[in-house]
């Protein structure tokens, strides 16, 4: 660390000379270069206008002038000032741009903020009146806030935040001058990248900086922290000796720090059985005393990007300290602890885009296959060779039709690799109840063969380049799969003819090929932290690498191995390959050697032509084809386009011909609050027929009716944040049991906002197609991510936000899922390019305030995860209840306490529910239920953010469940009554469940509600949860499309009868069990 002269000696230093960007390299992450021309500050898509008054505020920052005659303070985005004794509050900086965490500097004559209207959230300079503001800070990715001022006024600090493969990251201290700003100065070193720090303040002398930190145990940030020991202290570093000190450790914590103006006192935070309070530490003698106990609740126990507790500021003559509580703004005798509330006047005008909400058409005669995986073109580049819909098929180029290769239904094929000459088709298989194998077959889907009969998961296969061996990947089970067949997993090579044994050349590695000699092995594998490309030889030694990189997710060299191809941050490249003995860097953004990009929205799957002239890849349904030597042209003015083809079609969707009667059920249509005490539902097809009181529906003579007198109709449960997770390595089941687990509790439909795109757009054609039983599936695909990892998704200007949605909509995805994209207009470019493309964005709502409420005034289609701070006070709640933006709190996992999951499992004894236990493995259910967390009610959050939800929804927002994955089907009743938990009647945390899901993802026309032309998407509940809301869970019968099943068993009763097939053996154990059945005994 440096001494304090020091310091400004370099910030002085900074302020003057300028500082050059290094060089970059293909290791190192790409550089936010942000557009300039994208103004946050202009609406760019179309919008209101919301205007009220208001005399109270959430997680407002307070600030006393340094004569004590006016305090500044942020409210929903906006910064006001108005006199200390109360009084109308003048507007200082408004608009779109959302500005929060107001400081006065010492003389009084300007105002510090954090503001995004530059794009990201940096520290700005104002006039004390408003006027001239100036950006210190200039980060496009290290985002900054919580500033506060050197007693000197030529100095500021702020938390400058760090992000790393976590989303959510931690936080250093930087010092910058003013207001030239600059590169900054580093005080504090982060001690890891996901706990965090923040809250800076200097002494009045200028000696000491102080802060709060999160000091728990472990290295890394863990949910469900317990708050009564210590989560935070407040640390202080000596600017003279660089010395750290833990200076208030106690339990409760100790967070956001301010010091009186005589430096003898530290007001702080801390938390004592669940109460927030402000208290007092002595730096003389290091006595606490307890000062007001009337705080909202801080957040210790979540993320706390912008501070575990809201700025508050002595007055100049330290008798009292004002600070925000309640809704209001106080002013507390530092003496006597009394507060007195100092009353103020706004009013709001602010601009609210209409949410992105595109209606959707359900259940129609055919749908679009759109899934295709492992495209590869023949050596006579006229026929394509793919997997869809669970086989392999193959298509004459252009414009024929996909046809099948083979004709069973016993197991799934997958990942099809094509013989160097074309002839043979090497491909693995999977069976639930058999496993899979690996197994050639011809062009013409003749002479099928199993090469490898032992049952196992495999996950890819290749031929030599003279066709006589194959080089095969053997892995391990999977949560979906199952336990069994999951030993000696490696690379294995066998002879094409299948006479010899296998052969294992190594355990490491995945996806194996042969060189073009046949004399070694290529396979993408990990060297020193990066993706690699290495070889071996055929005795699986004299390892080699060839290439590394730092995002790369795949590699293919060309048959001649004169060209690399890879795939990164979702778009292809190639380079030419020059055989170098050292291994070669690679990357988009290489200098040693040309990059070619090939994709424009994204693309994966690269293949090669077998004479090395074309290189082919995939989006989707689409396949691209080019020439990469013409990429290398000469001919400046010939720019080569790839050629494109469609293997995609419409299937036929699964359309069954019901044609049923329930009778006598008490039906909750839930469109509206009516009640139908003894009524009829007919259904016909996949679509419901009639409705209506017995007395009025005319059942024909000999008509097909089920009784269901005494019970509860009702429409399925729509999760609308519903994680099923999948199979790994590219293998799905035939039969999944999460999504079994969520038909039997009666959830019909599932939205999925993150999730593998081809894995869960796969499985979603199977289900339409009726190949495979599960509710209707709809996913984000992979989320838009803005953190680091080989996944992320780097938005610097529209068109890669244009990109990124077209590559998610290529795989099916009716919404994209932006999470935790850093910078507001990074964030605003996917909504307005979604709402081009007529795509909903579902974002991550990161638990935190600032961050969410910027997300409803862009006009994001829902806010997924609850507010983390309880309550919220009016002008919020006007914001977040106008119906646009859905709100889906995500109770299960709430954020800023103990999880509602938690709860349950506290309450009820889970592991043995037989319903659960007969789909859901017993590996998922008993570590979590039976030695469970114990906490009186008081400690479980979920009931404070329920109680938002309610207001939410009473005040005419729209709330809908969503019950994150936590346990399958079961989780989606424990949301629902955590919706009940907060004050909502047991019809509207009902209607919650069904038709605000729906109508928040533009299906209520289709689903949702008891209507007729509606899907026939119904659960019949044996009880009446409108008395009791716990009888949601007793669900009779689950019906899907019009198809009726019994729900304890999800067999199917009408419109045929067919016992469910038996599924994997999730638990790996061979044998009767001592509990229930898990889909495979």
């Amino acid at each position: 660390m440096l001494s304090a002269k020091r310091l400004i000696i370099m910030l002085t230093l900074l302020a003057v000379l300028a500082t050059g960007a290094a060089g970059q390299n293909a290791a190192e992450p790409p550089k936010d270069t942000t557009d300039k021309k994208w103004d946050v500050a202009s609406p760019h898509v179309p919008s209101d206008t919301l205007q009220f008054d208001a005399d109270e505020g959430t997680w407002m920052t307070v600030d006393v002038s340094p004569d004590g005659t006016e305090i500044v303070f942020d409210l929903l985005g906006d910064i006001y000032k108005f006199p200390f004794a109360g009084g109308e509050a003048k507007l200082l900086s408004g608009g779109l741009p959302y500005e929060v965490q107001p400081r006065f500097s010492p003389d009084g004559k300007k105002i510090l903020f954090t503001s995004d209207r530059g794009g990201g959230d940096n520290i700005w300079i104002m006039n004390a009146d408003g006027t001239e503001p100036v950006q210190i800070t200039r980060e496009n990715y290290r985002l900054l806030n919580n500033a506060a001022w050197h007693p000197s006024g030529n100095y500021i600090v702020a938390k400058k935040h760090f992000t790393s493969g976590r989303s959510m990251g931690a936080g250093e201290m930087w010092m910058y001058k003013v207001p030239e700003g600059g590169d900054g100065i580093q005080l504090t070193k982060r001690k890891n990248d996901q706990m965090d720090a923040n809250e800076p303040v200097f002494s009045p002398d200028g000696q000491y900086l102080y802060w709060s930190e999160d000091m728990s145990p472990g290295d890394y940030f863990e949910y469900n922290k317990d708050p009564n020991g210590t989560i935070y202290m407040i640390r202080r570093l000596n600017l003279n000796n660089n010395e750290i000190t833990n200076l208030i450790n106690i339990n409760g914590g100790a967070c956001r720090p301010q010091i009186s103006p005589d430096g003898k006192t530290i007001a702080f935070v801390r938390r004592v059985r669940g109460q927030s309070v402000l208290a007092l530490f002595n730096l003389d003698n290091g006595q606490v005393r307890h000062l007001w106990n009337n705080l909202d609740e801080d957040q210790q126990e979540t993320w706390s990007l912008f501070g575990v507790y809201p700025g508050f500021s002595w007055t100049p003559d330290g008798k009292n300290i004002v600070i925000w509580a309640k809704g209001k703004i106080w002013k507390v005798d530092v003496a006597t602890g009394t507060p007195t509330q100092i009353p103020f006047r706004v009013h709001v005008n602010q601009i609210v885009a209409k949410a992105v909400r595109v209606p959707q058409n359900l259940g129609e005669a055919t749908f679009p296959v759109k899934v295709i995986r492992w495209p590869q073109l023949t050596p006579s580049h006229d026929i394509a060779v793919f997997q869809a819909l669970g086989y392999l098929y193959k298509k004459n180029l252009p414009d024929g039709v996909p046809a099948r290769l083979t004709k069973q239904s016993d197991h799934f094929e997958f990942a099809p690799a094509l013989s160097l000459d074309g002839k043979q088709i090497a491909f693995t298989t999977w069976s639930d109840t058999s496993g899979g194998t690996i197994r050639t077959i011809g062009l013409d889907g003749r002479n099928e063969k199993i090469l490898v009969p032992k049952p196992g998961h495999y996950f890819s296969a290749q031929f030599s380049p003279d066709g006589n061996w194959v080089v095969y990947q053997r892995g391990g089970s999977d949560a979906f799969r199952g336990g069994l067949w999951r030993e000696e997993p490696g690379i294995y090579i066998i002879d094409a003819s299948g006479k010899s044994e296998p052969r294992l050349l190594t355990r490491e590695g995945n996806d194996p090929r042969f060189s073009k000699d046949g004399k070694r092995i290529y396979l993408i594998s990990r060297e020193s932290g990066k993706a690699a490309l290495i070889s071996i030889d055929l005795l699986g030694s004299d390892r080699r690498v060839l290439a590394v990189s730092e995002r790369a997710s795949d590699f293919r060299l060309s048959p001649n191995e004169d060209w690399l191809a890879f795939e990164e941050l979702w778009q292809t490249y190639v380079i030419p390959y020059p055989h170098t003995n050292e291994p070669l860097e690679i990357g988009p953004e290489m200098q040693n050697l040309p990059v070619k990009q090939l994709s424009t929205d994204g693309g994966t799957y690269l293949a090669w032509t077998s004479d090395s002239k074309n290189l082919t890849w995939s989006l989707g349904p689409q396949f691209f084809e080019i020439e990469p030597s013409a990429l290398y042209s000469r001919d400046t003015l010939a720019v080569p386009k790839p050629t494109a083809f469609n293997l995609g079609w419409d299937e036929k969707a699964d359309i069954p011909n019901t044609d049923l009667y329930f009778v006598g059920a008490k039906i909750l249509p839930m469109h509206d609050m009516s009640v139908i005490p003894d009524g009829v539902v007919h259904i016909k097809g996949n679509r419901i027929a009639e409705v209506g009181p017995k007395d009025k529906i005319s059942i024909p003579a000999g008509a097909k009716t089920i009784d269901v007198t005494g019970m509860t109709l009702m429409p399925g449960m729509i999760d609308i944040h519903a994680h099923p997770w999948s199979s790994d390595n590219n293998i799905y089941p035939q039969q999944d049991w999460a999504y079994l687990a969520n038909l039997a509790f009666g959830v019909t439909t599932m939205h999925d906002p993150s999730n593998n795109s081809q894995m869960i757009f796969g499985t979603a054609e199977l289900q339409k197609q009726g190949a495979m039983l599960a509710p209707r599936i709809f996913s984000t695909g992979t989320i838009l991510y803005g953190a680091e990892g080989d996944f992320k998704t780097v938005i610097n200007k529209y068109e890669d936000a244009v990109g990124a949605v077209k590559r998610t909509a290529a795989w099916g995805a009716i919404s994209v899922k932006s999470y935790n994209q850093p910078r507001r207009e990074q964030r605003q470019m996917v909504i307005k390019a979604a709402e081009e493309l007529g795509i909903m964005v579902v974002p991550e709502g990161g638990s935190t305030l600032n961050t969410m409420m910027t997300m409803v005034l862009d006009g994001h289609t829902t806010l997924e995860h609850p507010f983390p701070v309880v309550p919220l006070y009016d002008p919020e709640l006007r914001l977040v209840s106008r119906f646009g933006t859905g709100y889906t709190p995500v109770l299960i996992v709430g954020y800023g306490g103990l999880w509602g999951e938690n709860y349950w499992y506290q309450h009820d004894e889970v592991w043995k529910n037989e319903r659960l236990t007969r789909f859901v493995p017993r590996w998922v259910i008993d570590p979590r239920s039976i030695r469970r967390t114990m906490a009186p009610d008081s400690e479980y959050h979920h009931f404070a953010l329920s109680k938002t939800a309610t207001e939410i929804l009473h005040r005419g927002g729209n709330v809908e469940l969503g019950a994150h994955g936590q346990m399958q089907g079961l989780g989606a009743h424990w949301e629902l009554w955590m919706l009940q938990q907060g004050g909502m009647t047991n019809h509207e945390a009902l209607r919650s469940a069904t038709w605000m899901g729906a109508r928040s993802i533009g299906m209520e026309k289709e689903i949702g509600s008891i209507q007729p032309g509606l899907l026939a998407d119904i659960i019949i509940i044996d009880g009446d949860p409108l008395a009791d809301i716990r009888q949601s869970q007793n669900i009779k019968y689950t019906m899907i499309n019009g198809r009726l099943y019994d729900a304890r068993t999800l067999n199917e009763i009408e419109p045929g009868q067919k016992i469910l097939p038996e599924g994997p053996n999730l638990e790996g154990i061979l044998g009767k069990d001592i509990g229930t059945s898990c889909l495979g005994d």
